[in-house]
């Protein structure tokens, strides 16, 4: 064994690939010494050691404990999804999700297993799945504390979503985001009656993850973890009860961004067309699918007319793409939350973890933590 390599439990390793789906050959065409790791025969130096923390998204502390913890899977998780569905699930969603639970295993850890926001939305409302739609949005809205005169204020859709962004994690929820590689995948929610966490996927427009939080936000409320996807193709083979509460979360989020009441106000004078939809969808600071589903269900225009313009307008779609033209930092901002990478500044100056934990903490080289530092001090993302 080289002198520079960290002595580590292979059977940790071993449970770390087994809880990321990789198999011993896909892991070792990622590192070729990962037989030799697993067995004991080899240890990994501390770079190899970071990146195969990356790559099994695992806290590297976890790497250090005497023997594999006990974690539940991911797919416990996501009970209410049907096996078939689960198992369906791009890689690359797939490694989000276990991305996301180690970053509930970070705000654990980070917070002495105690959520640090003042007000909990998940302790203070409970929904079911027979709960009315506008009754719903009504009083989460309530409980955030955003008027619509506010939403009809914000300039445009980034500052909505920040916006929006930042009243959920007020509440008691953690908002991440990433690039998912995934087509149609919009995001996910992760319930935990500690530290619920919504993911949303960066790649889809501001406005779509505008609708993703707040969809995801109803899973949360009803206690359940969820998936949301462009087509809504997760559901077709669930039961009618998991079905209704797929459906309860999208009323929800088009009753809660769109409340009925004020739609038909704006909508007075004017006809069902696309370039009125673009209109509200503007004044709303919503996708146009919003507005044109609200125009579908009232039966104003045919479920042809619906596909063709909803075809249409995703094919001219931009994506959200890089965070404030690309800059790495801005985006390693943007991806975490400033929520997120401030408690971890917090703890460590507070002197409650070191540098290297600071570092893994964030999910970036001890050597580019200082620039980060300054990014955020100076307001980025």
């Amino acid at each position: 064994m080289a002198n520079e390599g960290i002595p580590i439990n292979g059977a940790i390793i071993a449970w770390g690939r087994a809880r990321a789906g990789l198999t011993l050959e896909e892991a070792t065409q990622k590192f070729r010494h990962f037989p030799k790791w697993e067995s004991g025969e080899r240890l990994p130096t501390y770079p190899q050691l970071e990146q195969l923390a990356d790559a099994l998204k695992l806290p590297i502390a976890v790497f250090f404990f005497p023997e594999p913890p006990t974690l539940p899977p991911i797919r416990e998780s996501f009970r209410t999804l049907p096996d078939e569905d689960y198992e369906q699930m791009p890689r690359e969603v797939r490694f989000m999700l276990r991305k996301a639970k180690a970053l509930q295993l970070n705000l654990a850890e980070l917070t002495g297993s105690r959520n640090p926001a003042e007000r909990f939305i998940l302790r203070d409302l409970a929904f079911s799945a027979e709960t009315a739609p506008d009754e719903m949005a009504a009083r989460v809205r309530e409980y955030l504390g955003v008027s619509l005169k506010e939403q009809f204020a914000w300039p445009d859709d980034d500052t909505a979503l920040k916006a929006w962004r930042k009243a959920i994690h007020d509440v008691g929820v953690f908002v991440f985001k990433d690039a998912f590689r995934a087509a149609g995948y919009c995001g996910f929610s992760l319930f935990d009656p500690v530290f619920p966490l919504i993911y949303v996927n960066n790649s889809t427009t501001k406005s779509r993850q505008i609708f993703t939080l707040l969809h995801e936000l109803g899973h949360l409320l009803l206690h359940t973890s969820g998936i949301d996807t462009l087509s809504g193709s997760v559901t077709h083979s669930m039961s009618a009860h998991q079905r209704r509460m797929e459906v309860l979360c999208n009323r929800f989020a088009a009753q809660f961004l769109v409340p009925d009441d004020v739609f038909r106000a704006e909508l007075r004078g004017r006809d069902h067309s696309p370039e009125t939809a673009e209109y509200l969808a503007k004044r709303f600071n919503v996708s146009r699918e919003v507005i044109y589903r609200k125009f579908l269900d009232r039966r104003w225009i045919t479920q042809t007319e619906y596909e063709r313009a909803t075809a249409e307008w995703n094919a001219q779609r931009q994506p959200g793409g890089g965070e404030d033209g690309g800059n790495h930092y801005y985006t390693k901002l943007a991806y975490l939350g400033r929520e997120y990478v401030g408690l971890v500044l917090r703890e460590y100056h507070q002197n409650r973890i070191d540098s290297d934990q600071l570092a893994d903490y964030l999910d970036i080289k001890p050597k580019n933590v200082a620039t980060l530092e300054e990014y955020f001090l100076q307001g980025g993302a």
